[in-house]
């Protein structure tokens, strides 16, 4: 088409066609506010719960209200909801980076015959948009006039470069990236010119679409479900203990202290001032079993743990935007993976090596046999280039700038370590696509050269012999070479031909000058290498119950060969489909087909979005990679999207967590931690709510022994720092063991309390305090203490146990094992911490005095204390061994 005959729109054209399409403005999503999130936060199960334990404490218990756990409980509170909103505000964060990606604020349009600059937000479809080298596309269209090689890596995440020409006439409707004519808003155009026909603009461009995509709320993560599910579970301990205590307590006071006499227990029940003290004492006690029922420390003890671990994850090149994508990770289900850059290394290395009659060569250093063809070889990658030899940002000695295929070949003569021909360029023809080829024309030991490199096609039918591995020309059979090209391109490699002739001046002649007597040096073949690690952890993942798929946009039969030598397609799972086989699939069909997918090859830019819903209707927890802006809606809708480290910043904001160094790898280790994290959340349960069973049981069941107050507030104190905050710490830095990622994934709403918790909760629980009651009313152990008229030592002694026991169980709750130091000093802090608080506590039995209710007890004395608290040990090792006869080798 002339660009002069087009005259593009009027005045009045534009007006109708911005009310019947609207403006080319990405529409904001009114969002929540940062204080509103804040409040609806708030309403968390688990902060719920804690909420009403701060306002008992506060309101009902005001004169003996403990204020530092008070304090504690707020912190708790404050803390949870702060990290929660935090975390929420990452797609506001990804859709103000979309905006600012989708191009320069001007653009050029033709209308009414002359080309005018407005506004983008401006452009109306109709508009004639006209675009050269450097500049982004502002609205997507039809290229009308000209010829791009557009960059479309920012939409699609695949890196080489797409060429685009005019639409012709019988050309079938394609609007996908893979077009050859439909241009895209956001994309770079790398060189040439053109003008595009605006047919979307504003939220009907794909890049609209993904803008409406990625400000739509997610779904709960795995590890809130679950927390509500506990919450839950809590509320109705906490009420059936409470319960349980209160008719206790006024059984206690009406029936056994009125020995059982009727008209005894008559008169207190018609005494209304000795009934109503003795029912809000009945309602304090219910409400105390509920409060020591909640583990306040829980919300903070999540921060720590997953704080720990973030931190420890930036070292394996893993980094966490956020917080509850780590537990998520370690819930995943099935991984939806990109091929490049993830699976391969992202880039087009030189493969293998052909010459004309067949003979292979499996890299260029083997190539070094053919002498004559390795020379030629060599000569051709630095002088027949768009790249040039320089020095990196990382100081080494690399092909620099130019298209892929020229940087990949002179990146592979670097890397021989073979000197650099010294050689005068004098003339060369550029790539060009309608040419398909590039020449250079070269003064190399005396001689002119000229070197060319293109598209076999263009080449093999002008050349009339190849180079054999002994140095000699021989007579080409095109049946042979064509044959070989074929077969590597079924095999989905890109093959590129080099030859050589002799020395004519390329601007002055024509083709087929140039073609006259071509020699054929090679056939080299160019792939995006797999990864070394790939397939280690592509098994890695499988062994820990992950279904692995790629998606990629190469062809059915590439796709299946690379998922094969990677591990991915296998039995059980061996299932492969394109995008427009996908497309044409109802959902159903695919919810039945996704346990056996393994690859989506030619994929359309909404299949991750589509694959990654339809999973979480089938109640898998979906991770998804992606490194482009079309990949952001899937990683923004997935459970947990991982964005490459070299992707697009709205990629990296719309997902969990950022992939550093882009290696499949470093996910495997992202879902170690994350199942470390959910196992230390379940070790600290387990320890809080047996320490917070033993300290109920106690605390209800001493009255009737006798002690009416066998733990005191300030002793309390100190159980509860031991509890929330030093427990939280210690358990915050578990290592990540290899074990865990022989274990199948935990299902998105299988709840903390799992059978062998409760177990471990009940039973260990349950021996504390009768070991407490033991200590305090069996004979055989009070007289190992001196008496006392307010049995002072043996009530130090019993707080010494107390503690003692709380460490002790620490231990006991810390692994699953029988062994039960196994992997303690991978946890340092955990022994340090331990240490401390016993040595702290032996302090406290010397020098607590008044405040902590103790007095120095004699070595004998703090001995026997220490070695009933030690039973603990065999009593936690014998339940191990009876749940493992009973039911299986199961844990946390």
């Amino acid at each position: 088409m002339c660009t002069s005959t087009i005259v593009g729109l009027s005045e009045s054209e534009v007006a109708a066609s911005r009310k019947t399409h609207g403006t080319n403005i990405m529409s904001d999503v009114k969002r929540k506010s940062f204080m509103r999130k804040f409040l609806e936060n708030l309403g968390d199960p688990v902060v719920r719960i804690l909420i009403g334990a701060l306002i008992i404490n506060v309101i009902f218990m005001f004169k003996r209200a403990n204020w530092v756990e008070t304090a504690g409980i707020a912190v708790s509170i404050l803390l949870a909801t702060l990290i929660s909103t935090i975390s929420e505000q990452g797609s506001q964060a990804a859709f103000e980076r979309l905006k600012r990606e989708g191009g320069q604020s001007l653009c050029r349009v033709i209308r009414s015959g002359e080309t005018v600059e407005i506004d983008v937000g401006d452009v109306v479809v109709g508009d004639m948009l006209t675009v050269s080298a450097g500049e982004q596309i502002s609205a997507d269209g039809v290229l009308i006039s000209g010829k791009l090689i557009l960059d479309q890596a920012a939409m699609t995440g695949e890196s080489r470069e797409i060429k685009k020409r005019p639409r012709a006439e019988g050309d079938k409707e394609d609007m996908t990236p893979a077009s050859q004519y439909f241009c895209l808003r956001g994309c770079t155009v790398i060189s040439g010119s053109g003008i595009i026909e605006v047919t979307r603009v504003g939220d009907s461009t794909m890049l609209g679409g993904i803008s409406r995509e990625i400000q739509t709320d997610t779904r709960s993560s795995p590890l809130k479900i679950r927390l509500e599910k506990l919450a839950r579970q809590i509320s109705v301990l906490g009420y059936i203990l409470a319960l349980a205590v209160a008719l206790a307590y006024l059984f206690n006071i009406f029936v056994i202290d009125s020995a059982f006499d009727v008209d005894i227990i008559k008169y207190k029940l018609t005494s209304l001032s000795y009934l109503f003290s003795h029912l809000f004492h009945a309602l304090t006690l219910a409400l105390t079993v509920v409060i020591c029922a909640v583990p306040e420390g829980l919300p903070m003890m999540i921060a720590v743990v997953l704080s720990s671990n973030i931190k420890r994850m930036i070292k394996d090149k893993v980094l966490v935007r956020k917080p509850v994508g780590i537990e998520a990770a370690g819930s995943m289900n099935i991984l939806f993976t990109d091929k490049t850059g993830t699976l391969t290394e992202g880039k087009l290395s030189v493969g293998e090596i052909y010459l004309a009659d067949g003979e292979r060569f499996g890299s260029l250093s083997a190539f070094r046999e053919c002498e004559r063809g390795y020379s030629a070889y060599l000569l051709g990658a630095f002088a027949n280039s768009s790249s040039v030899a320089g020095r990196s940002s990382r100081g080494a000695r690399d092909a620099l700038g130019g298209n892929s295929t020229d940087r990949a070949i002179m990146q592979s003569a670097i890397r021989s370590g073979t000197r650099q021909p010294r050689f005068e360029l004098i003339d060369r023809l550029e790539f060009d696509s309608s040419r398909k080829y590039s020449a250079a024309l070269v003064e190399y030991e005396g001689k002119r050269r000229l070197l060319i490199k293109g598209a076999p096609e263009r080449i093999i039918k002008n050349a009339s012999g190849y180079i054999g591995s002994d140095g000699r020309v021989r007579a080409l059979d095109r049946k042979t070479i064509e044959d070989i090209c074929s077969r590597l391109t079924r095999e989905g490699k890109r093959v590129v031909a080099i030859a050589e002739g002799d020395g004519a001046n390329l601007s002055s002649c024509s083709d087929s000058r140039i073609f006259e007597d071509l020699t054929l040096i090679c056939l080299v073949t160019l792939e995006d290498r797999i990864r070394d690690e790939a397939r280690g952890a592509v098994e890695r993942l499988t062994r820990a119950g992950i279904g692995v798929v790629m998606i990629t946009g190469d062809n059915k039969e590439t796709a299946m060969s690379i998922a094969e030598r990677c591990g991915i397609r296998r039995r059980g799972r061996d299932a492969v489909v394109t995008g427009e086989e996908l497309a044409l699939m109802s959902d159903s069909e695919v919810r039945g087909l996704i346990p056996r997918l393994s690859v989506v090859a030619r994929a359309l830019p909404n299949d991750k979005s589509r694959l990654v819903r339809l999973s979480q209707e089938l109640n898998l927890v979906v991770g998804m990679t992606g490194d482009g802006i079309n990949d952001a809606p899937a990683l923004k809708r997935a459970d947990v999207g991982f964005s490459m480290g070299s992707g697009t910043q709205v990629a990296k904001d719309a997902g969990d967590i950022i992939i550093i160094d882009n290696n499949l790898a470093s996910i495997c280790r992202a879902v170690l931690y994350g199942r470390t994290v959910f196992k230390s959340i379940r070790k600290f349960i387990s320890l809080q709510l047996i320490m917070n069973l033993s300290a109920v049981g106690v605390s209800v069941i001493g009255p009737f022994l006798g002690f009416d107050s066998p733990v005191t507030v300030v002793q309390m104190l100190w159980i509860n720092i031991i509890m929330d905050t030093l427990g939280g710490l210690a358990f915050a830095g578990e290592a990540p063991l290899e074990s865990y990622m022989q274990e199948k994934p935990k299902r998105r709403d299988e709840p903390i309390l799992n059978w062998y918790m409760i177990n471990e909760i009940l039973l260990s629980g349950a021996f504390t305090v009768a070991l407490c009651i033991a200590f305090l009313k069996l004979p055989e152990l009070t007289c190992n203490f001196r008496a006392a008229s307010d049995n002072i030592y043996l009530l130090t002694g019993f707080f010494a146990l107390f503690i003692f026991a709380s460490v002790f169980n620490c231990f006991n709750a810390r692994t699953d094992r029988l062994k039960l130091f196994s992997g303690i000093t991978k946890n340092k802090a955990f022994i340090f911490i331990m240490a401390a608080v016993l040595a702290i506590q032996i302090l406290f039995v010397y020098l607590g005095g008044a405040v902590l209710r103790t007095s120095p007890l004699t070595l004998r004395e703090l001995l026997v204390t220490a070695a009933v608290a030690l039973l603990v040990f065999p009593a936690e090792l014998l339940r191990k061994l009876l749940f493992r006869l009973l039911f299986g080798k199961r844990g946390y």
